[in-house]
């Protein structure tokens, strides 16, 4: 086994504009720790981001809550992310897992009682279950109360949509979509996306704009536009991930965690923020209601 090596990222800085309510939540994070490689199929480990790495981010933005998702490199191996959680704790920490087709109902069963709520279907380069596989892991999570969460290039939505509408649990359409690069937010593939949420099964994820965004950041301009119609039409149906440790770009493009978080200033009333950050996290992942 290579060791890898430890974070060189920075972890602290400056707090965000954007007072956070209690209970807010990041919706989408990777950890990697030590003693687990990456498995074949799936991009390599640069450096490790552990749970105590990750506690001095989540401190610098005042979040109290976390969503684990399990990492390309890792594949359909669930290991290290059944240890994040052991070690966060099911009081504030909750997982979205690597689920197969052929998974055994035992394994979900045991991956509930740890913390896990949802199942990765990725369907861009060296994602480890794809859009393939999709109906029969719905089928296998549904009994569970678990959604899926889909990740793929939203200018080939037409690709996924028939799918997408198929779905009867809940699920979430990632990354804002990801349209790379992205589009207007008049764009068709938009007012999909608003009529699937219409349904109301689907939710929007605000997270990593810095992968697609063609003007940059902090403010991300072309993709806040798509997200601020998402957010005024289903303010409902949307939450916020801030996809730490940014693995996807190189260290030159990482963004800064704050300004990450600080969009919400310009993207959603306070009232919707707090929607965004608490209470719709609250709904789909079970967490405790805030007072």
């Amino acid at each position: 086994m290579t060791a890898i090596p430890a974070n060189t990222r920075p972890l602290d800085g400056p707090a965000s504009r954007l007072e956070t309510p209690p209970g807010a939540t990041d919706c989408h994070i990777h950890l990697y720790l030590p003693g687990h490689e990456a498995q074949p199929g799936g991009p390599a480990i640069a450096e490790l981001a552990t749970v105590e790495d990750y506690r001095r981010v989540q401190a610098r933005l005042g979040l109290e809550r976390v969503v684990v998702t399990q990492p390309n490199a890792y594949q359909r191996d669930n290991r290290a992310l059944l240890e994040s959680l052991a070690q966060l704790g099911t009081e504030t920490a909750r997982g979205v897992a690597a689920v197969a087709a052929d998974t055994p109902v035992e394994h979900l069963r045991e991956w509930h009682d740890k913390g896990v709520r949802g199942a990765r279907i990725m369907n861009l380069p060296k994602g480890a279950v794809t859009h393939r596989e999709m109906p029969e892991v719905e089928r296998l999570i549904r009994p569970f109360g678990w959604h899926l969460m889909v990740q793929f290039n939203g200018r080939h939505l037409d690709d996924y949509l028939e799918g997408l509408r198929r779905v009867e649990t809940d699920y979430i359409i990632d990354h804002v979509g990801k349209f790379m690069p992205p589009v207007s937010a008049d764009d068709r593939r938009v007012d999909a996306i608003l009529r699937l949420l219409d349904r109301g099964n689907a939710w929007f994820k605000l997270c990593a704009a810095y992968e697609a965004s063609v003007t940059g950041g902090p403010a991300w301009n072309d993709v806040g536009a798509i997200a601020r119609r998402v957010i005024a039409h289903a303010p409902e149906r949307i939450l916020w991930g801030s996809n730490w440790p940014h693995v996807g770009v190189p260290r030159e493009q990482y963004p800064d965690d704050a300004e990450q978080l600080d969009v919400l200033l310009d993207w959603a009333s306070p009232e919707t923020q707090r929607r965004i950050l608490v209470d719709n996290p609250a709904t789909l992942y079970g967490f405790p209601t805030a007072s």
